[in-house]
């Protein structure tokens, strides 16, 4: 990875899962971009390379459904999708980066609590924060998701 990191030549697919390790990689590399969700301080950042692009207020999962640590890559971006599991069924969910499996980052119209965990383990953002965060991040994009 390191010898790839510095010809350019990075497949993200292949950063350590652990977030730590795949944080001190991608800050190395200028100019790429990829985001942080900091489950502990709930709060989403986009990062090109070390430097901070923007930080913003988020919602992970509750304690009972949790938000994992990881690392991934955005997978598929869906303006507006149909998000249905145990207990919910949620038309029109604005601005979806799927990274895992059922698990993204989108906009949130049906709560304003962000700062505070409410969601079944997705990273939730105000619908106007999703659409900016959507429009910066590309499919392939890494996330690192940590406590």
């Amino acid at each position: 990875m390191a010898q790839a990191a510095s010809t350019g030549l990075v497949n993200f697919k292949e950063l350590p899962f652990n977030p730590k390790a795949s944080m001190a990689i991608l800050k190395r590399l200028d100019n790429v971009r990829w985001l942080q969700v900091d489950i502990g301080n709930q709060r989403l950042t986009a990062w090109e390379g070390n430097r901070q692009v923007r930080t913003d207020a988020v919602s992970t999962g509750k304690a009972r459904t949790p938000t994992l640590p990881g690392t991934w890559t955005i997978y598929t971006k869906l303006r507006s999708t149909r998000m249905r599991g145990p207990g919910y069924d949620v038309p029109n969910v604005p601005y979806t980066m799927y990274y895992d499996g059922g698990y993204g980052i989108h906009g949130a119209y049906w709560h304003n609590n962000f700062g505070t965990p409410m969601s079944h383990g997705c990273t939730n953002l105000p619908v106007s924060t999703s659409r900016w965060y959507f429009n910066w991040a590309e499919v392939g994009t890494p996330v690192v998701a940590h406590r």
